[in-house]
């Protein structure tokens, strides 16, 4: 299971998001907070 693997490798990993990869994009920035269960899409700088 991806939730023991990244615990027991100290990996910050967020399962159960339902529809996380209906969210986001190959390429899309995001930013990841594993202790806070949180993930955002950054916006796009140019």
């Amino acid at each position: 299971h991806a939730a023991i693997v990244s615990r027991e490798l100290k990996i910050p990993t967020i399962v159960g998001t339902k529809n996380g990869t209906d969210c986001f994009k190959t390429g899309d920035k995001i930013k990841l907070d594993a202790n806070k269960g949180i993930v955002r899409k950054l916006g796009n700088k140019k």
